[in-house]
This record gives C-alpha cells, sequence and structure tokens, in this order.
C-alpha cells in the first residue's frame, strides 16, 4: 500500500516552484511554501495567483476551485516551517552547493519518515542525497515547466534509495494525474540528455552564421513539427540556466564535446542576454519577462518576393523523377500556376506519375481543399515527357532523381548541355553536398538546392542550399519561387543535413544510445520528448516512420563530414539495419508494426 501524503513543502518559489505548488494544491493536497524572504515569498503567491487567474479567466478552473486551491497553500519563511511535512520538493536554482546546504537542513528539520526530493534537471541526486543522514529516502521529482500543465514527470532513483520511496513517489504521481517516467541517476535524465545536445548544437550552427535565427527556428517548426524553435525556446529557459546544465552535463556525462556550452551561449550570459527573463536573448523581448518578440537589428527586412534582388522570372519549371518526391513536387509548382514539365524514363512511368498527381488532386478536392476547376487548371499546366530534350525552354529545373551522387551529376551534366542560359537547375538532395552536382555543370553559379519535405503538398518548408558558387541572383529566385509556391524558404550553406536533418538525426541517434545502454525504454524515452518536450512524436516512433536505413545512412553522412565522435552512428542502429529490421515499412523496427 503507497504512503498517503496528506501535507508537501515546496522550497524555492521561481516559475518552476510555484508551478509545483499548484500541482499539488490543484489535487487537494495542503502545502506548505517556503522562500528565504518575504520578498521571495510575495514574488512566489504573485506567480501562483496570476497562473490560476488565468486560469479562472480561460473557464478551466471555477472561482470557487481557485478559493479551494489557494487556501490549502501556506506561506513561510525559512525551513523550519517544514518540519511536519510528508514529502519536500526543493525547486532552487541550478547550484550543486546550494542544494547540498539545503537538504542537509532539511534532513535536520523534517520528521525521520519524510521524503527528501530534489527537481533538479541535471544534478547529481546522488551527490544531493549525501548531504543527509538518510540518503535513502531522497529522490529526483523533476517536474517540467510549465508544472501544471506538462504532463510528464521523471523520478530518479540513486542506487540506495529506497524501492518503497520509489514506488510511493510513483503513486503520488498518479494522483497528481502526470505519468512518471523512472529512470537512474545520470547526467541529463532523458529529456534534458537528449533536448540540450540538439540546443546547443542549434546555437552553434547560428554562431558559425550557417544560417539566420529565424530560419533555424522556422526550419524546425515547419520541418518537424516542433513546438519551438531551438533558439526561441533557449530564450524561454533562460541562457544562464542552459548554460549551467550543458556544462554540467558535460562535466558528468563523459566530457562529450557536444553537450560542451558553445562559447556564444556564455558570452551572452556574462553580457546579461539571458532570453526572456531579461529582456534580450536571441531575440529581443517587449520588455523583461515578456514573450512578445520585437524587431531588433538582426530581424529580417520583408520584401515582396518579385521584388528580392536580382531574382529571375519563372513561368515553366521542369521537374525529373517519377517517386513520390518528384509526384508531390509536380503538384505544388501546377497548383501554384506554374506550367510544368514532368519527364521520366518512360511513358510507363509518366502514366504513373500523372495517375498519382490525378489521385492526390482528386482527394483534395473531396476533402475540400481545391475546387474542380483548381484541378482541372493545374492539371492543364502539367506536360508529360519521357525526354530530357523537352527542357529547353523552361525556366527553372527541380530534379527529384534517386539519392546517389554519380546518378545526380550525370543528370545535371545533360541538363547543362540541354538547358538556356540563365535557367535556375536545382537539386531535392536531403544529404549530399550541392556542390558536387553543381561541378558536373559549366554553370555552377545557377546551381542551388531546393529541400523539400515529403509530402511536398503538405509541407510548408523548403530549405534553399547554396553552396560557395551559387550567385546571389540564383539565391534570390529560389526565396522568390517558394514564397509564390506558399512555401516558407530558409537558406542555409552547403553542409551535411543542412539545418532539420544536421539538428534532427544526432538527437535521434542520442534516443538510440541511451536504449542501447540500458537506461531507459523506448517506450518511456517516446513519453519523456512527447510529454516533456512537447514533440510531436517520440524517436522512435520517428525512426520507424523515416526507416532506420535512411535514419543510418544520413547519420553516417554527418559523421564522415563533421568527424565529431558524438556523431557516430550508435551500434543498435546499425545492427538493426543489417539484420533487415527498418520500421514501418518492413514490419518491425524498433517496435514490431506486424501486430498492430
Amino acid at each position: 500500500m503507497a504512503r498517503e501524503f496528506t501535507s508537501v513543502g515546496v522550497v524555492g518559489l521561481g516559475t518552476m516552484g510555484a508551478g509545483i505548488v499548484e500541482v499539488f494544491a490543484r489535487n487537494g493536497v495542503d502545502v506548505v511554501a517556503v522562500e528565504i524572504s518575504e520578498g521571495a515569498l510575495e514574488r512566489g503567491r504573485a506567480t501562483l495567483t496570476g497562473s490560476t487567474d488565468r486560469a479562472v479567466a480561460k473557464g478551466k478552473l471555477a472561482e470557487a476551485d481557485r478559493d479551494a486551491l489557494l487556501s490549502r497553500v501556506h506561506w513561510q519563511v525559512g525551513l523550519d516551517a517544514l518540519h511536519s511535512v510528508d514529502l519536500v520538493i526543493e525547486a532552487v536554482p541550478e547550484h550543486l552547493d546550494l542544494k547540498q546546504r539545503i537538504f542537509a537542513e532539511l534532513d535536520r528539520v523534517c520528521k525521520p519518515e519524510a521524503i527528501l526530493a530534489t527537481n533538479t534537471s541535471s544534478l547529481s541526486v546522488t551527490e544531493i542525497s549525501v548531504a543527509t543522514s538518510r540518503p535513502n529516502q531522497v529522490i529526483g521529482i523533476h517536474f517540467f515547466n510549465p508544472a501544471p500543465v506538462m504532463k510528464l514527470v521523471e523520478v530518479v532513483r540513486t542506487v540506495v534509495t529506497s524501492a518503497d520511496v520509489v514506488a510511493d513517489v510513483e503513486a503520488l504521481c498518479e494522483r497528481l494525474g502526470k505519468v512518471d517516467v523512472t529512470i537512474n541517476d545520470r547526467a541529463g535524465f532523458i529529456a534534458n540528455a537528449l533536448l540540450f545536445g540538439y540546443l546547443n548544437h542549434a546555437v552553434g550552427m547560428f554562431e558559425s552564421h550557417y544560417a539566420t535565427r529565424e530560419d533555424i527556428d522556422a526550419a524546425m517548426k515547419l520541418g518537424c513539427g516542433l513546438p519551438m524553435g531551438p533558439l526561441a525556446l533557449m530564450d524561454l529557459i533562460g541562457l544562464d540556466t542552459a548554460y549551467e546544465i550543458l556544462d554540467t552535463m558535460y562535466r558528468r556525462g563523459g566530457r562529450d564535446r557536444r553537450h560542451a556550452p558553445v562559447p556564444l551561449i556564455k558570452q551572452m550570459v556574462t553580457a546579461g542576454l539571458l532570453g526572456r527573463k531579461s529582456g534580450r536573448g536571441f531575440y529581443t523581448y517587449e520588455r523583461p519577462g515578456s514573450p512578445k518578440v520585437v524587431p531588433d537589428e538582426r530581424t529580417p527586412v520583408a520584401a515582396e518576393p518579385a521584388l528580392a534582388d536580382g531574382a529571375r522570372a519563372i513561368a515553366k519549371v521542369g521537374v525529373v523523377g517519377s517517386g513520390t518526391m518528384a509526384t508531390g513536387i509536380i503538384e505544388v509548382f501546377a497548383k501554384a500556376g506554374y506550367e510544368v514539365v514532368s519527364v521520366t524514363r518512360g511513358a510507363e512511368k509518366s502514366a504513373k506519375v500523372c495517375e498519382a498527381v490525378k489521385t492526390s488532386l482528386n482527394k483534395g478536392v473531396v476533402r475540400g481543399k481545391v475546387s474542380e476547376a483548381d484541378r482541372d487548371a493545374a492539371l492543364g499546366r502539367i506536360n508529360w515527357s519521357a525526354t530530357l530534350e523537352h527542357l529547353a525552354d523552361v525556366d527553372l529545373v527541380v530534379e527529384a532523381v534517386v539519392e546517389e551522387l554519380s546518378v545526380k551529376k550525370a543528370l545535371f551534366a545533360s541538363l547543362d548541355e540541354i538547358c538556356k542560359p540563365g535557367v535556375v537547375l536545382a537539386t531535392t538532395t536531403s544529404s549530399l553536398p550541392v556542390i558536387d552536382v553543381a561541378m558536373a555543370t559549366q554553370r555552377p553559379a545557377d546551381v542551388v538546392g531546393l529541400h523539400f519535405f515529403n509530402p511536398a503538398p503538405v509541407m510548408p518548408l523548403v530549405e534553399i542550399v547554396q553552396t560557395i558558387r551559387t550567385s546571389a541572383e540564383t539565391t534570390a529566385t529560389a526565396r522568390a519561387v517558394c514564397a509564390t509556391l506558399g512555401k516558407t524558404g530558409v537558406v542555409c550553406g552547403d553542409r551535411s543535413g543542412f539545418v532539420v536533418n544536421a539538428l534532427l538525426f544526432p538527437y535521434l541517434n542520442d534516443a538510440v544510445k541511451m536504449l542501447e545502454a540500458s537506461y531507459s525504454t523506448a517506450d518511456d524515452i517516446d513519453y519523456a520528448m512527447k510529454l516533456g518536450c512537447g514533440y510531436p512524436m517520440g524517436p522512435f516512433e520517428l525512426l520507424d516512420v523515416v526507416g532506420l536505413d535512411v535514419s543510418l545512412a544520413i547519420q553516417r553522412e554527418l559523421y564522415l563530414e563533421l568527424r565529431e565522435p558524438g556523431f557516430a552512428p550508435a551500434p543498435l542502429l546499425e545492427h538493426l539495419v543489417t539484420a533487415g529490421y527498418l520500421g514501418r515499412k518492413s514490419g518491425r523496427g524498433f517496435r514490431d508494426h506486424t501486430r498492430r
């Protein structure tokens, strides 16, 4: 029988601490809320009052329930007020010496059977526990921000945490309506260990001027469906907090260079650019604490696509290829009003692509997204061909053939001979160097990457990849075309993975390594990232959808180009691919899909 917690204490009433107070009080538990001074106590009270008043205003909490909730909270200065509680949760800043001092004092103040918990997101629970005479009763209970909303709680046990304590805390999480994942004491636990490597990598991308802050954030939101871009998320978390977490993970987690804080983070912290809380971080905000972004010197000036510097007029587009991506791109251009020449290897393939485009457009009509007249007009703009010579008078060619460099280079050499001067030649490659393709032609200045995402008619993102030979005019043309298509074009350099894959796949690879080390289960890791970080899919769900073979190939390309040891493909991923477990398409990957 799990123990009944009738009263809990919360130490530290910042955003997280006040949120934890609200979680317990909402669920009928009396809370002793403790701060170091009357001023800090009042700030905590104001945070809780503001949160509950907003819930009432939105109709998510009745006024009577709010009043009952607030009546359960007892505001106190000093740890002595916690002498009779059943559980204490500490939520003070991420400094080990501070937490150890608090736990030593809690050990003296609290009754012998009380459980002492830390909400740390990165520090060693074990190192905190040894400051007490009861390390077997010390545990990590890591809530996510905002605590009243986020469903996940990481329950962190040390090697000496009592099994009864773990069971009692798991039962308490269930009572609070939370989903708990129980894990051992390791740097970053699940969510932060996977999240902060990705965030740090994104900052490095920005620091090196690989892409703008807006383009990096747009790429991850639109390309992966994430609720926030990485740089906006860093601002929300606080750059000082992020630095402490990364530094701790680097020192505790085997000194993986990917967790070594990018120098820019320390420089911004030193300069007081902490994110939303200070009013400025990667973005500038209306005022300290405000979520509203305001323009600053880095904000791009919006320009009419047609007036973009040197953009060429595009009326007729050629699409080469017969796969899913080529089919989607044909549809996208035709619906946007462009005349399209579809070129495949043979009449039979052309017929299949034609049928696929018709089927997709008909589905749009059935769903009310496309009128019958617009469907017919789009189909009327497409010319079907099996010969490259029919691309002689197009203004733009988009290549979407098999992802093999030799094939693409041969195709671009042919296009160089066939196409008129000034034509923009684009490749949809997701992993190959665009410059290799460009140098197969005598016009590398006219070659650019246009990486559409699958399914092209639905996904709003296009990565515009410029090589060191791509002209400004070609890039401007690509931007204007994306705008006309209703897509968001993000510009980046010609580096393996571009923006999305370069940030996404190392995160997925880290998740596989975590599973491989038996730190947690695939289900718990997926829960952690969906419920703790708001990701639309967990890493193992996504890997099975993408295909483990595709994921391995991309990760190998990243590793070969960057030579970063942390990017080496996880052996488990390689073994699964070798065994033929490729994900949904083969019926089995990290999960068995044949039984579903």
